[in-house]
C-alpha cells in the first residue's frame, strides 16, 4: 500500500507550524507560497480530512492536523537518523558495535574507552554484554558480538585475531573465620571436600562448556558471574578460587582471607579477540587502543603499555 503522506508533506507541515505562516514556511523551504498551499491542499484531499482551520485570520492546525504533525515529526526524525546511518555505513563506521566483556574483568577501563569513542563517533550504538569462561568465545563464534575483552585461554577455532592482555592470578579464598582457616597449610584436597564449592557457570550456548577451578567438594553452588561468586564466598556459602585483582577490597575489609592449598591454580591468560576479516572503523578504533594496553595484576585493571 502506497502511503498518502510523504516526507515532503510532513516537512511542509512542520515548517508551517514552526514559522506560524504559509509564507514564512515557503521562505524556509525555498518555494513559492502557492507550492506550499498546493502541498497542504493535496494532502488534505488525499486524506479526506482538514488539517488547518481556515475560519480564522491565521490558519491553525485542527486536532487531526496536530496529530498528523506530532506523529509525522517522529517519522522525520527517524528518516534523518536513517540517512545519517546510511552515510555512516558508507564511510565504514558501524551502526552498532557489540562488545563482550569476560566476567573475570571489571568494566571500568572499557567505560573509559567507550567515552572517548563516543566523542568522535556518537552515532554508533555500543552494546555491552558479559559472558563467563567459554561463553566469550561462544559469543564471538556465534556472531553475538564483534569484540571480546578478557577471553580466557585459546580460541576454539581459527579465523580470530588476538591480542594478549596478560595473565590473571587466582587464589583460594574463604570467608574470614571459615573453619578451613584454622587448619594447617597447605590445605589438602580431602579437607576442602567437606565444604561446598562455589562455581561460576559457563555461559556458552553452542560450544562445549569449560570448567574452571573445580574442586572435588561434597556439593556445589552454581552462580552466573564472578561478582556473584565473590559475594557468595564472602557470605561463607562456599569456597573456591577467585581472581586476586577482583577481591582486593574484600581482603582489605576483612570479608575474605586467602589460604594456601596443595594444588594451586595456575594463572590464566586473557586476550582481546575479534573476527580476522572484520575491519569496521569502530572495531579497529577499539582494537588499536586495546593493543596498547596490558592487564596489570597489581592494579587489577587494563593499563597503557609503558
Amino acid at each position: 500500500m502506497i502511503s498518502l503522506i510523504t516526507l515532503d508533506a510532513l516537512q511542509t507541515l512542520d515548517a508551517i507550524e514552526r514559522r506560524q505562516s504559509f509564507a514564512a514556511a515557503a521562505e524556509e523551504l525555498h518555494r513559492v507560497p502557492s507550492a506550499i498551499s498546493y502541498t497542504v491542499n493535496k494532502l488534505e484531499e488525499d486524506l479526506g480530512v482538514a488539517l488547518f482551520d481556515r475560519s480564522r485570520r491565521k490558519a491553525e492546525l485542527t486536532a487531526t492536523g496536530r496529530l498528523v504533525l506530532e506523529q509525522g515529526r517522529q517519522i522525520l526524525k527517524a528518516s534523518e537518523e536513517l540517512t545519517a546511518l546510511a552515510r555512516q555505513a558508507a564511510d565504514g563506521w558501524e551502526a552498532e558495535l557489540r562488545i563482550c566483556i569476560d566476567s573475570v574483568l571489571s568494566c571500568d577501563p572499557v567505560y573509559d574507552l567507550i567515552k572517548a569513542f563516543l566523542c568522535i563517533q556518537p552515532k554508533t550504538e555500543i552494546r555491552l554484554s558479559e559472558e563467563v569462561l567459554g561463553g566469550s568465545w561462544d559469543a564471538l563464534s556465534d556472531d553475538r558480538c564483534d569484540l571480546i575483552i578478557g577471553a580466557e585461554g585459546a580460541p576454539p577455532a581459527t579465523g580470530f585475531a588476538l591480542h594478549s592482555l596478560g595473565k590473571v592470578d587466582f587464589e583460594f579464598a574463604v570467608a574470614t573465620g571459615h573453619p578451613l582457616a584454622k587448619l594447617p597449610m597447605p590445605l589438602p584436597a580431602s579437607a576442602i571436600q567437606d565444604y561446598p564449592t562455589v562455581i561460576v557457570a559457563d555461559s556458552s550456548r553452542r560450544l562445549p562448556v569449560r570448567s574452571s577451578g573445580l574442586l572435588d567438594g561434597r556439593s556445589r553452588i552454581i552462580v552466573p558471574t564472578i561478582g556473584h561468586k565473590i559475594e557468595a564466598q564472602c557470605k561463607g556459602l562456599g569456597v573456591g578460587y577467585l581472581p586476586l585483582h577482583r577481591i582486593r577490597q574484600e581482603l582489605a575489609e576483612g570479608r575474605l582471607e586467602l589460604l594456601t592449598v596443595d594444588a594451586p591454580r595456575p594463572p590464566v591468560e586473557i586476550s582481546v579477540a575479534w573476527h580476522r576479516g572484520d575491519t569496521g572503523k569502530g572495531l579497529m578504533w577499539f582494537v588499536e587502543r586495546l593493543k596498547q594496553m596490558q592487564f596489570d595484576p597489581d592494579l587489577g585493571t587494563l593499563t597503557r603499555n609503558p
